[in-house]
């Protein structure tokens, strides 16, 4: 009875882990033994199926290792015996070379310096703005530099002719179709005048020659109307003599032309000091126009007053006249108080506003100091910051102090010749008063001694 429980344990687990094919549950012993053992026998199927995949998948895999080692064995033959062409191939190359090199003898030399020479002038011909004329060119300088056969004939002569070609064409003066890149960046296809080799002419402006585009590039600024006003003439004649100004440099004297600052950008480089300096520079001047034109008016009153017996208002003369005619007393001392303070009264109204004129000419190359200083402190600012590897980084601050200190000397100088005109203007006219105020003193003091004797 033992025995059977045991039996019925180990069956109640079996039962708990197999699958069932039935849908139903066994009802008894007998149904779930049953159960069992054809459970059992599907199983053993199985198995002795994935032991026969097993076993034929590795003799497949044994059959590809024994290919591939079949394989390898083949190619590992293949490349000794390809090893052994490129030796052979190898040796028989540098037998060849030896033996060209040995009959060729000087002339391989030649052809040495001449593939010397191709290289060379295939870099000339490219840098030139003659390029352009002639694309089919670097083809053949490319071959006989490059290439390491010995020329033929016909290489040789065409070698030749690109030469002779280049020499006619530095000469001559050309028209073609190229490409210009104007100002802004747009390109467009437009008649190019080259003249020789030292510049190009496109719609009445410079241009010049970028070997690395194969393009020609407008100017950024054109010289000066002088020179440029010559370049439609120049383009639109056809066969005669028209004057044209060449740079002999092939476009450097251009580029530095171009690259030299306006007017306008130097007193840029000043700053703010040398927009305060050539604000007092205008305002001196306007003062000394003003004091001259008033100064002019002034002696043509006088001059009118000296030539006139009637007294003219209106003028320092006059006023000296008058006082002589009204003077009734006998004292001579009363007449010369009285007519130095009219002198004395008209003198600094004649002088008015001339002395500003000279401060204006003593601040302004203060202020040109003082704007050296701030730039040679920008200066080494930047020197502190970056260092002297960089010239540029300089150059502002020393264009500033150099600007300034040319500015203050430029509104000086007019400056001090204006002062000075306009100041000798004052000095005649007060220096007249002061003759006429002592001829009537004079012609006072005769007049009482007539009377007293």
């Amino acid at each position: 009875m033992k025995g059977f429980n045991t039996v019925a344990v180990v069956l109640t687990t079996l039962c708990a882990y197999a699958p069932f094919s039935h849908a139903e549950t066994p009802k008894n012993m007998s149904e779930l033994l049953s159960e069992v053992k054809s459970q059992s026998i599907i199983e053993s199927k199985e198995s002795k199926a994935r032991e026969a995949e097993f076993l034929s998948d590795r003799n497949q895999q044994a059959t590809l290792l024994e290919q591939a080692r079949v394989k390898l064995a083949a190619e590992t033959a293949r490349g000794d015996a390809l090893k052994a062409t490129f030796d052979s191939n190898d040796q028989l190359l540098t037998e060849l070379t030896e033996t060209l090199r040995q009959r060729s003898g000087t002339l391989g030399e030649m052809f040495g310096v001449l593939r010397q020479y191709a290289g060379e002038f295939k870099g000339l011909f490219n840098a030139s703005q003659n390029s352009v004329q002639y694309p089919e060119r670097e083809a053949l300088l490319t071959k006989l530099a490059e290439s390491k056969a010995l020329p033929s004939t016909q290489e040789l002569e065409a070698f030749w002719y690109t030469i002779l070609q280049q020499v006619v064409a530095s000469g001559e003066t050309n028209t073609t179709q190229a490409t210009v890149v104007l100002g802004e960046g747009t390109e467009v296809t437009s008649d190019v005048t080259l003249i020789g080799e030292f510049n190009a002419i496109a719609n009445g402006k410079y241009v010049t020659f970028v070997p690395e585009t194969g393009k020609f590039e407008e100017l950024s600024r054109q010289p000066e109307k002088t020179i440029t006003g010559l370049l439609s003439g120049f383009e639109a004649a056809s066969g005669d003599y028209q004057p044209l100004f060449i740079d002999p440099s092939r476009g450097v004297i251009l580029s530095l032309m171009v690259q030299t600052p306006t007017v306008q950008e130097r007193v840029d480089q000043g700053g703010i000091v040398g927009y305060v300096i050539l604000g007092m520079g205008a305002i001196g001047a306007l003062i000394a126009l003003f004091c001259y034109l008033r100064l002019l008016v002034i002696g043509e009153k006088m001059r009118k007053q000296a030539k006139s017996e009637q007294v003219l208002k209106g003028n320092p003369l006059g006023e000296v006249i008058e006082a002589y005619q009204t003077h009734n007393s006998d004292n001579l001392e009363d007449l010369e108080a009285k007519l130095d303070e009219i002198i004395m009264r008209n003198g600094p109204r004649i002088e008015r506003f001339v002395g500003s004129i000279k401060l204006f000419a003593s601040v302004a190359p203060l202020l040109g100091l003082l704007g050296t200083v701030m730039g040679m402190i920008g200066t080494f600012q930047a020197i502190t910051l970056f260092g002297t590897g960089d010239p540029k980084l300089m150059a502002g601050g020393i264009s500033e102090a150099l600007v300034t200190t040319m500015l203050g000397l430029v509104v000086a100088i007019p400056l001090l010749f204006l002062y000075t005109i306009v100041h000798s203007k004052g000095r005649r006219l007060v220096q007249m008063l002061e003759e006429q105020s002592a001829g009537f003193i004079a012609r006072y003091q005769e007049k009482l001694h007539t009377v007293q004797s």
